[in-house]
């Protein structure tokens, strides 16, 4: 049965589904057994429940037909039990199978409820909400000028929908300052996962956007590459970025871990029914040769993403460096329905290796760096020796080193990326200090 990790209740694809891909749909989960004294009926809460119903039709200011109302308890009752858990209609659950291509229509952001606003958790790369500069953490406080506060995560998520190519104004409050206004043209999103490149020379940079059906190969492939930009040499470093990953697909993640550990745990989980207690393993292939690696995370690091840091940080893989992760520790379930219906519902929690649940505590980075603009200040030449006439050559017979006519360094990720940055100078460091 595929399983779904999500920081989420909703995201938006055409403003409604989390931009990591969805899983085919699920079969039903086989009931838990049946204990030998089976619970007596809720007879006075089914009166109450036929009661209340009886009475909103008879004197309601407007007829209600028995669908919407049987309709609207269902999404109460999974609206109460956690914010990921939710009564999806017919279209949410064709474009939620739709998205396990990786392409979908909306504007590339990931939402959560926080005091009742919509919550930015992560905006996704390369999207409208990215190129907008809509940050993790942002409250949307008004959808198209009407406020957020009180609606559902559905009825919010709703009004975020539309088609590719119209506009729409989302009123966002960051760090608790001014509200202020941000246009976005939603947009077909096409979700890269996986991009990779080298840095500097021997040090590569592997940006996992999220965690779809075919991450865990796209990784494979990413690595072999880097070894082959890098002259076909095994890596001296890589940085592995998790920022601002939403999540997505459990076998995804477990296939990431898989490429750097030889063995042991990578993920457990633990749930009611039989079929949610998992337990996946690495096996002794190493895809990533043993290079010196640091993962970064944030805030928007979530969920799956969450389970490759937990995971590797036990082990002792890699170093851990950026700040606190989202913290969603819990696994979602898609049981479908008759009339083309489904229960999204959570249905276990999952632990690192170690036996840590995330949920509603986060990853913990081994070294913690804030976000932080880098700026330089604008050098102006110096002489040098070598700029010197008549001056004296190399003892060693090394060429000069004048200050004028060098060539300017073409632009780097990580020269206006400060956690990036200092994530490279500790691989370097790592390397000097074993005299590599």
């Amino acid at each position: 049965m595929p399983h779904r990790f999500r920081p989420t209740c909703l995201a938006l694809a055409l403003g409604l589904l989390l931009s990591t891909p969805a899983l085919q749909a699920a079969e039903p989960a086989p009931a838990p057994a049946a204990s030998s004294k089976a619970a007596p009926l809720p007879l006075d809460e089914l009166r109450t429940f036929a009661e209340v119903m009886d009475r909103i039709k008879a004197a309601y200011v407007e007829p209600v037909s028995d669908k919407e109302l049987l309709e609207n308890a269902i999404k109460g009752m999974l609206s109460n039990l956690d914010p990921h858990s939710a009564y999806l209609e017919p279209e949410a659950f064709a474009e939620l199978q739709e998205s396990t291509s990786g392409e979908f229509g909306g504007l590339g952001i990931e939402v959560g409820m926080e005091d009742g606003f919509v919550k930015v958790v992560s905006p996704i790369d390369d999207t409208p909400a990215s190129k907008a500069g809509i940050e993790a953490g942002d409250l949307i406080v008004k959808i198209d000028g009407q406020p957020t506060k009180g609606l559902s995560m559905m009825e919010a998520v709703d009004k975020m929908r539309g088609k590719a190519g119209s506009k729409i104004e989302l009123t966002l409050v960051r760090d608790g300052g001014r509200p202020f206004d941000i246009t976005l043209t939603r947009a077909v999103i096409k979700v890269r996962s996986v991009k990779s490149q080298l840095l500097d020379d021997g040090y590569g940079y592997l940006r996992i956007s999220q965690f779809q059906v075919n991450t865990g190969e796209e990784v494979g492939k990413a690595l072999s590459k880097l070894r082959k930009d890098n002259g076909n040499k095994k890596l001296r470093g890589l940085v592995m970025d998790l920022r601002n990953n939403p999540g997505g697909v459990l076998q995804a993640a477990v296939e990431v871990a898989d490429h750097f550990l030889k063995s042991g745990l990578i993920v457990y989980t633990e749930g009611r029914l039989a079929n949610s207690e998992l337990r996946f393993n690495a096996d002794p292939a190493d895809a990533s040769e043993g290079v010196p690696l640091v993962v970064l995370i944030n805030g928007g690091s979530a969920s799956a993403s969450e389970i490759v840091a937990g995971a590797l940080q036990d082990h002792k893989r890699a170093v851990l460096m950026g700040t606190d992760s989202f913290g969603k520790g819990s696994v979602q379930t898609v049981l479908p329905l008759n009339n083309d219906r489904a229960l999204k519902l959570t249905t276990a929690l999952y632990f690192t290796p170690s036996g840590r649940s995330i949920q509603a505590q986060g990853i913990i980075p081994d070294i913690e760096v804030t976000r932080a603009k880098v700026t330089r200040e604008q050098d102006a030449e110096g002489i040098k020796e070598a700029d010197l006439q008549g001056h004296l050559g190399n003892g060693n017979g090394g060429a000069d080193r004048p200050s004028r006519g060098q060539a300017a360094r073409a632009e780097r990720p990580q020269d206006d990326d400060y956690q990036l940055s200092q994530a490279l100078n500790l691989l370097k460091g790592l390397n000097v200090t074993r005299g590599d």
